[in-house]
């Protein structure tokens, strides 16, 4: 069993959530960690209002400030969630089970497929697995409203095993034939799909060593047969919230876990949170956050009621993660593409800006700081030497050295001495967003 303190709290709300802040640390660590883990990060959720009526009407009207609202819709989700692991997971299908606005057309369609994802987002593969398979933006993303009896159209079905459910070399070129021939007869019309039975390949079909007439829901059942299966997705969410250097045995233990329990995750998820591997010193700090987790991870550190989404979206384009427009159907790749000699720059202004109130330009977010206010929320704030390492904690989970220490108090004192450090000093909003600003421009808060 790990121990639960507040290096495993911090780390298990720094993967879970999008940011996370003191009065979230203490909740966590006022319940076990079976029962945080159980009865709050895997707990059901309520499906969210929509964003807007017109999500249910198929007109093309006004789909780029549509785009643009589903995005700050979903980003307010993220922020707000409470403690939940389910916007996590909705982004990591979304970057799994991929479509891309622009191919897809309307963005009521890309709000259904969000819906999806939320609703099987710590559910059974399975049933996940086959309504993603006949989703209408899924349908038009991959091509699936081309293939029909007589003209098979095989990229659904080629990356349903290649990139959705098996991976490279666990299929042959003729199961990709033969389950796209079974995947015929499917047509949207608006925002619903239907099957039509007029383009529907009844033929036999022999897909994965096995032979039938098969339809949609036979391939994806076949497929979960496959050993293989369990084991891509495991390698998947180790990849995704454990380390990118993925661990093999510990693979094979979540694929027995997730076949155990035909394909559900939660099982298999709660397994991972409260590993003792998910909570060594090796697997904290070691993950780089993606833009999403960078922009959105200082609105709930500081509690911002009205963050600028506008912005966010702004600098999420900088940095290349753009919600709905992934790069192509692999998805983003994550991890070090995620930093370069463009992308670190763009990030650092960003924070700059959250700490300053002002977009480079100089115009004003839609939200101004109190540093001192925010100071005076932990018992030390009177202590230079203290405050630097109760704030670190909530920021940074890689460990300052000594010399980042010094480098940070030395920011914040401004030149006065230490015991002379005070709130009350007319210079303290000053000295503290000197510091702040050095402290998220710190490699370390790169990390998660």
């Amino acid at each position: 069993m790990s121990v639960w303190d507040e290096d495993a709290a911090r780390h298990i709300l720094a993967r879970s959530l999008f940011g996370y802040n003191k009065q979230d640390v203490e909740f966590a660590l006022s319940h076990t960690l079976d029962d945080f883990v159980d009865n709050f990060l895997l707990a059901n959720q309520p499906t969210p209002p929509q964003p807007a009526d017109w999500v249910n009407y198929p007109t093309n009207e006004n789909t780029t400030e549509r785009t643009r609202e589903l995005i700050y819709w979903w980003y307010n989700l993220m922020i707000t969630q409470g403690y939940s692991l389910r916007e996590k997971m909705v982004l990591f299908w979304h970057n799994h089970y991929v479509s891309e606005v622009s191919k897809v057309s309307l963005p009521q369609r890309m709000y259904w497929q969000n819906k999806l994802l939320r609703d099987y987002a710590m559910g059974n593969l399975i049933d996940f697995t086959k309504a993603v398979t006949i989703d209408p933006a899924m349908l038009i993303y991959l091509d699936g409203i081309r293939n029909r009896k007589g003209a098979p159209n095989e990229n659904y079905a080629r990356e349903l095993m290649e990139l959705f459910t098996l991976g490279i070399g666990n299929y042959t070129e003729q199961d990709i034939q033969e389950a796209a021939r079974a995947l015929t007869g499917w047509q949207v019309d608006g925002l619903t799909s239907y099957f039509n039975a007029t383009r529907f390949d009844d033929g036999t079909k022999t897909f994965l060593g096995q032979t039938g007439n098969f339809i949609h829901t036979d391939v994806v059942d076949i497929i979960f047969t496959q050993p293989a299966a369990a084991v891509f997705f495991s390698r998947e969410l180790y990849h995704e919230f454990m380390h990118v250097a993925v661990d093999e045995p510990s693979v094979q233990t979540m694929a027995q876990i997730l076949r155990e329990n035909n394909y559900e995750l939660k099982p298999v998820l709660s397994t991972l949170l409260k590993s003792v591997m998910f909570h060594t010193n090796e697997v904290r700090g070691a993950k780089i956050k993606s833009p999403t987790e960078l922009l959105l991870g200082p609105m709930r550190q500081f509690n911002v009621g009205t963050p600028d989404f506008v912005y966010v979206r702004q600098v999420a384009s900088q940095i290349k993660q753009e919600l709905f427009s992934p790069p192509n159907v692999s998805g983003w790749d994550g991890d070090k593409v995620w930093i370069n000699t463009t992308s670190l720059p763009a990030r650092n202004i960003y924070t700059d800006a959250v700490i300053n109130g002002k977009k480079p330009g100089g115009e004003d977010l839609t939200f101004q700081l109190n540093l001192v206010e925010y100071a005076r929320t932990f018992p030390s704030a009177e202590d230079a030497v203290q405050l630097i390492a109760d704030i670190s904690k909530i920021f940074l989970q890689y460990p300052l050295s000594d010399n980042r220490k010094e480098y940070l108090l030395t920011t914040l004192l401004d030149g006065a001495e230490v015991y002379d450090w005070s709130t009350s000093d007319p210079q303290a909003e000053n000295r503290l967003k000197l510091f702040f600003k050095a402290l998220m421009r710190l490699s370390e808060y790169q990390l998660s």
